[in-house]
């Protein structure tokens, strides 16, 4: 059963990033179980979505960005689109790497003790550029395997150790409300779950780990069981913020301030932990998304020895790294992106419903009337999200 694991793990460990704990933090603080429900229901949605991209991924062979690509056949829809995916998923991730390896410098700080440092920026950035360079599919599974284990162990057991009431989480869980001042939250905990490269990035890795489609049911079983588990540590987090003493948070690690009076001091290696695997995952999976977008858009070879895709990478964990260490906050790129990506999600998931329902390319793996019909609310959703988020930026 787990030699059937694999691509999955990389989608998971890329939407429980630094900005997911926070979020869900937050959730937790403001709210306490009472958003649980918008949790639950993000991670019923991107389930859905990435089982299709990964479909999309094992018939074609070609990944997201191609098939898009190659069946759109008026020059300008086709450049317009894909103009917007290159913008939101390179530009974007460029922008929003920064925050990735924040994340781990926040994590690696807790473990070691130490004061803040702008060479431990460089120090995450040069292990991604290693694992990156040196690496192969084979050896990133592994590696997020355990990555992901160690969230799992982190967050999971921050939450039991709260102690928290079953009856409640069941009612957060079951029991949709909307408390004055959530929808914001809402939309963040959604937000950060439903992550647009993570399609793409499924797309093209599924045809790296497999080759034919009588996997397709190891690939459902994948994105079930990798896809469940990052939810269940979103969870966690919403749990244990929850039950914590805190008032108030400026970061996802002044969470293991509110679990100190439950554990001790103890509990900034827990939680640094966590949040240095978060951080480190997501500053591997972002750079590797935008390279395999990029080489997609452009025909190129997207094998991991190819200069051109290396060079994506490079330069987006690059910019990465330069923002962090020289404390940068590239206001007007991170609102652009806000922006490109309030535009991409709701178009992509419009094309790949779209894709998934095509004979022609689908065969007898085209969507089923059932999954169309959750593919259409769960659309009108992200729709809503994506004006949301687009005038969230507008407005401020």
């Amino acid at each position: 059963m787990f030699k059937k694991i694999g691509p999955g793990f990389l989608i998971a460990a890329a939407f429980v990033g630094p900005g997911t704990i926070a979020a869900c933090t937050l959730a937790g603080v403001g709210f306490g179980f009472t958003l649980l429900w918008a949790m639950l229901l993000s991670i019923a949605t991107t389930m859905m979505f990435q089982e299709m991209a990964a479909r999309v991924g094992i018939l074609t062979k070609k990944g997201l960005t191609a098939s898009i690509r190659e069946e759109l056949t008026r020059p300008w829809i086709r450049v317009s689109v894909l103009g917007i995916i290159l913008a939101a998923i390179v530009v974007g991730n460029a922008a929003y790497e920064a925050g990735n390896i924040g994340g781990a410098v926040l994590g690696l700080e807790a473990l070691l003790g130490s004061e803040p440092s702008p060479w431990y920026s460089w120090l995450i950035g040069g292990c991604a550029f290693v694992l990156l360079f040196a690496g192969s599919y084979k050896m990133l599974e592994k590696i997020f395997v355990g990555l992901v284990m160690m969230m799992s162990i982190s967050f999971i057991l921050a939450a039991i150790l709260t102690k928290p009431e079953v009856s409640s989480i069941l009612s957060g869980l079951f029991s949709p409300s909307l408390p004055e001042g959530s929808l914001l939250t809402v939309v963040a905990l959604i937000g950060t779950t439903v992550v647009p490269y993570n399609l793409f990035l499924h797309a093209s890795l599924v045809s790296e780990k497999w080759n034919s489609i009588d996997d397709l049911k190891a690939i459902r079983w994948d994105t079930i069981l990798s896809i469940g588990l990052g939810g269940l540590i979103s969870i966690a987090i919403v749990i244990a913020a929850a039950s914590s003493q805190l008032t108030e948070v400026s970061s996802g690690l002044d969470l293991a301030k509110g679990l100190e009076p439950l554990y001790g001091t103890s509990s900034k290696y827990f939680l640094g932990v966590g949040l240095f695997a978060a951080g480190i995952t997501s500053a591997i999976t972002a750079p590797l998304a935008a390279a395999y977008v990029t080489a997609s858009c452009f025909n190129w070879d997207s094998s991991f020895k190819s200069w051109r895709f290396r060079a994506v990478w490079a330069s987006v964990l690059l910019a990465g790294v330069s923002f962090q260490s020289l404390n940068l906050k590239p206001i007007e790129i991170i609102k652009f992106a806000q922006v490109a990506n309030g535009l991409l999600l709701p178009v992509i998931c419009i094309f790949l419903l779209w894709i998934v329902n095509k004979r022609s390319l689908m065969g007898i793996y085209k969507n089923k009337i059932w999954q169309n019909i959750l593919g259409l609310i769960f659309l009108l959703l992200i729709i809503s999200l994506g004006v949301k988020s687009i005038w969230s930026v507008i407005s401020s």
